[in-house]
């Protein structure tokens, strides 16, 4: 691997493998969470193992979470520049979290203090193994030789190609967190429905369908990559899956896009949903993640 004058960084968010991040070279920062009052960083499942951490929610911990503030970032960011690097650093989504803010406050008061060096600030508009996808990506480009600013406007040019769709199984926390009433969640639970949602092209998470039954909502979510994907059913690049705690259904989805898409590069990576989403989420959601057209709406 060719050593860059750059390093690429991301936010814990991205839900990739300790392993992964750290066989790609590529930096992360960690959000916070609370669990039952106690703050713990959303660590890629170093301080709790995620087993533990959904299986404390679905006895019923309350979560919360908090974003990565400027001192941190500054902190996080300031030994790189001493060495000498530049920094590109990608964001969660900022349909979902204000952290670009923190990170942009972090880039002014550095860049005064290291005017030679370059520090970029770009929104992934994405989340979760969807963001690390685009992250792996970032890695290939950078390792066959691209520069930072062509890597800056290559991560701008296509970030709204990387897919992210979503279904849970278990609507309880989306009623815990306000996102649905209690009248209509525990009428979808009775129906067994499982929403299907999708990231907007303001990396917003807007549900898309209602679908009865798990068994359909695989086939659904796995039709919605026939659609998007690049290419279509010769889709040749990487597949991502994450999940909370249910990992069966994780596995249903990822044979389905193997019989589907035989072209497909490499097996399909199945990661956990990390900490800080999936005190959102709570167990039993499945995501799906791959390059596709543009997400327009």
């Amino acid at each position: 691997m060719p050593m860059s004058n750059y390093i690429i960084s991301c936010c814990s968010t991205a839900d990739l493998q300790l392993a992964h991040f750290q066989a790609r070279d590529i930096h992360f920062i960690s959000f916070h969470y609370l669990l039952d009052g106690r703050q713990l960083d959303d660590d890629l499942g170093q301080s709790m193992p995620f087993e533990e951490f959904y299986a404390r929610m679905a006895a019923g911990a309350d979560t919360s979470t908090s974003q990565v503030n400027s001192d941190e970032f500054e902190a996080y960011f300031t030994p790189f520049l001493e060495a000498g690097k530049d920094i590109l650093h990608v964001t969660l989504s900022s349909g979902i979290s204000g952290v670009i803010n923190s990170a942009t406050i972090a880039q002014e008061t550095l860049q005064k203090k290291f005017p030679e060096r370059k520090i970029y600030i770009v929104d992934s508009l994405g989340a979760s193994s969807g963001y690390g996808l685009l992250m792996d990506k970032l890695a290939d480009l950078r390792d066959g030789g691209m520069d930072i600013d062509a890597l800056r406007d290559w991560t701008e040019a296509h970030k709204l190609n990387l897919h992210h769709w979503f279904f849970s199984t278990d609507l309880s926390f989306y009623i815990k967190g306000g996102r649905i009433s209690k009248t209509a969640g525990m009428f979808g639970m009775l129906l067994n429905i499982c929403p299907l949602l999708n990231m907007d092209h303001q990396g917003r998470l807007i549900p898309r369908a209602k679908v009865r039954t798990k068994k359909k909502v695989v086939k659904e979510i796995v039709q919605r990559m026939v659609e998007h994907a690049e290419g279509g059913l010769a889709y040749s690049g990487k597949c991502y899956i994450s999940q909370s705690a249910c990992v069966e259904d994780a596995q249903m989805v990822a044979d389905l896009v193997v019989a589907t898409f035989p072209k497909l590069e490499g097996k399909v990576i199945i990661n956990y949903v990390g900490t800080t989403i999936g005190s959102h989420t709570g167990p039993g959601t499945v995501a799906l993640f791959f390059w596709g057209d543009r997400r327009e709406a």
